[in-house]
């Protein structure tokens, strides 16, 4: 293997690398991924779940697009959740615990089985780069193993460093050491870096848990699963969760270490997720509140560890441990290791083009934490992007690019390329604007084509969503063209306390009412016949009722899309001279001449470029 050049290098086996290699591999191109511990295989460094809100959206979209995500989770589940039933279905996201040792098991598994894919266990110290252009990698033993494309997925392993109260010692994760020497040649090769830092909770031992003082958190009664192909089944059995709260005799005890928090002694100076503070960032910043939720979630199945979601802490082990025996039922906890910070490199995302790769070496790829993202999920999807467009551009293809319109994924991309993050970017639902059109039931529908003429998206997997879609479609038009009579709808009406009619109505402006739901129409004879008569699952059914109750706020965003699009056709000529445009603010020029935007669209949403350069922009280029 050593003398072979492969098509693509992927260099770290995360999430991030993991969904990058099978995209590269299924797309047809030699493929080698590279780890320092093959045992480690997309590991589950820290809560054991993967989705949640809006990052279950994109999990749903990396399977719509034939990655393993989605599947690995189904397989591997041990709870599911759809969270935020009770909002519209823009906000509805999917949720599962996972076992995490059969989580990276079952990843190693899907991986060996994946043509085309090579591994080896060492670690990458550098890049062999030529004229600009990078040919290899060099390992630690010194050898040199060619790549056309490379692709780093270093996640927190680039020069890490664990702290645990005034404790500091290198290392990418517990128990694993830190990756050194790439990040001081990218910066000779004229990259700029920077510093995060994330954190992680203890892990306990369930059998020194009281339970029964806790709320139980069961999974849903009804649960669904992630994967859109019918290789995975929704689980028949579930683990529960349980909850509990800090109190104010907990905040005191957890006080009385913050003299030795390497967060407020300034030992740790870079900056940590805003959305997943540590439990003394929350009691510093909260000062007013004196409970905070703690969840608590098993490991697997059979295992009696636990990891306490909510107190992610850097502070000294015997200050957590204190505080912790303090919380109602866990009184008698006894610690599996305690929690602690990593700091670790990033590049700032600006220095890559919308396909993840680099501006300043050609075939280079980042994705991951690299990009000053936290997350297994916004992880895995920039892995698979960066896997994708590699493979195309060894085979000289049109890059891949989603619009923001089109997938989360494509949000993601867009935000960190035009506007960088100086912390830790997390997905939020908020985040997209076009959230009514980018909803995790319809991944399918807007993404497996896509995949499918990329070659990764199996031909079993397009028939089947142009099945569910040819269904639902056919089963909106019924409702569209069938009229229910007064007799037969006014009890239902009458039920739901909402206004009855006096004469023949189509089912399509009654089933649209706000109170009225699907199920309530399956009372209707014809409605229950035409559903048997099609042989309707209940991904069908939820489709069309989401389709024809949203019908006006779906239009609506299509509308704010298609102008979006017209200015996503308006090309920015590669390498353009702003020094041009004498009429630019000087701000704007220079955020400019920094991100090389490639379309006006993109321009616009730079911050520090106003609507006045924006019209400067489209008169130099005669619109």
């Amino acid at each position: 293997m050593f003398d072979k050049e492969y098509d693509v290098i992927i260099v770290g086996a995360g999430h991030a690398g993991s969904e990058a290699a099978a995209a590269a591999a299924n797309s047809g191109c030699s493929t080698l991924l590279i780890t320092m511990s093959l045992q480690n295989i997309a590991q589950m460094s820290c809560n054991p779940a993967m989705g949640g809100i809006a990052k279950g959206q994109i999990v749903r979209e990396i399977d719509a697009l034939g990655g393993y995500s989605g599947i690995v989770t189904d397989k591997t589940a041990i709870q599911f959740k759809m969270l935020n039933k009770s909002k519209g279905p823009a906000m509805w996201s999917p949720r599962a615990q996972s076992d995490r040792m059969r989580f990276a098991e079952e990843w190693r598994l899907m991986l060996e089985g994946t043509a085309n894919l090579d591994f080896y266990q060492e670690m990458v110290r550098g890049l062999v780069v030529e004229n600009h252009k990078v040919v290899g990698v060099k390992t630690s033993l010194g050898l040199v193993i060619k790549g056309k494309s490379v692709v780093l997925t270093n996640g927190t392993f680039l020069n890490g460093l664990i702290h645990i109260g005034d404790k500091q010692f290198g290392g990418g994760r517990a128990g694993e050491s830190a990756s050194t020497g790439i990040t001081e040649e990218l910066i000779q090769l004229g990259f700029e870096s920077g510093r995060m830092k994330t954190g992680t909770p203890p892990r306990v031992d369930g059998r020194s848990l009281d339970f029964s003082k806790m709320i139980i958190q069961p999974g849903d009664n009804n649960p669904e699963k992630f994967s859109y192909s019918d290789v995975t089944k929704p689980l028949t059995k579930q683990r529960s969760c349980h909850m509990s709260h800090t109190s104010a005799l907990v905040h005191d005890l957890l006080r009385e270490g913050f003299d030795r928090s390497p967060m407020f002694n300034g030992r740790i100076k870079s900056l940590g997720p805003r959305y997943c503070p540590s439990i003394e960032d929350k009691i510093n910043r909260f000062a007013d509140k004196d409970s905070h939720q703690l969840f608590v979630e098993p490991e697997g199945w059979n295992t009696c560890e636990y990891y306490i979601n909510g107190f992610s802490t850097s502070l000294p082990e015997d200050v957590q441990f204190k505080a912790l025996r303090s919380v109602v039922g866990f009184e008698n906890v006894k610690f599996f290791r305690p929690g602690y910070a990593i700091e670790y490199d990033f590049f700032p995302p600006t220095q890559l083009k919308h396909t993840l790769e680099t501006k300043l070496v050609d075939g280079l790829y980042f994705a991951g934490q690299i990009n000053g993202t936290t997350g297994y999920e916004e992880a895995a999807s920039q892995g698979m992007m960066a896997g994708i467009n590699a493979a195309l551009k060894v085979k000289e293809k049109d890059a891949f690019i989603l619009n923001r319109d089109e997938a989360y994924i494509g949000v993601l991309i867009d935000d960190l390329i035009t506007k960088g993050t100086e912390e830790p970017y997390r997905m939020f639902t908020s985040r997209a604007e076009y959230r009514t059109l980018l909803r995790q039931d319809n991944a399918d529908f807007r993404l497996t084509p896509k995949g499918y003429d990329l070659g990764i998206a199996s031909e079993k997997r397009l028939k089947r969503m142009e099945e569910k879609q040819s269904k639902s479609d056919n089963f909106i038009e019924f409702f569209k063209n069938t009229s229910v009579k007064p007799e037969e709808v006014n009890p239902i009406l009458e039920s739901k306390k909402s206004a009855t009619v006096k004469q023949q109505d189509k089912m399509f402006k009654l089933l649209a009412r706000p109170n009225v739901v699907l199920d309530d129409m399956r009372q209707i004879t014809k409605v229950e016949d035409y559903i048997t008569e099609h042989n309707l699952d209940d991904e069908v059914l939820e489709q069309t009722e989401i389709q024809v109750k949203y019908a006006g706020y779906i239009a609506k965003e299509k509308v704010s899309a298609d102008k979006l699009h017209r200015l996503e056709y308006v090309k920015i000529p590669e390498n353009f001279d702003y020094t041009k445009l004498k009429s630019l603010s000087t701000e704007a020029r220079l955020k400019l001449e920094k991100i090389q935007p490639r379309t006006i669209s993109q321009a616009s949403r730079i911050s520090g470029v106003s609507p006045s350069d924006i019209s400067v922009l489209l008169v130099f280029l005669g619109r």
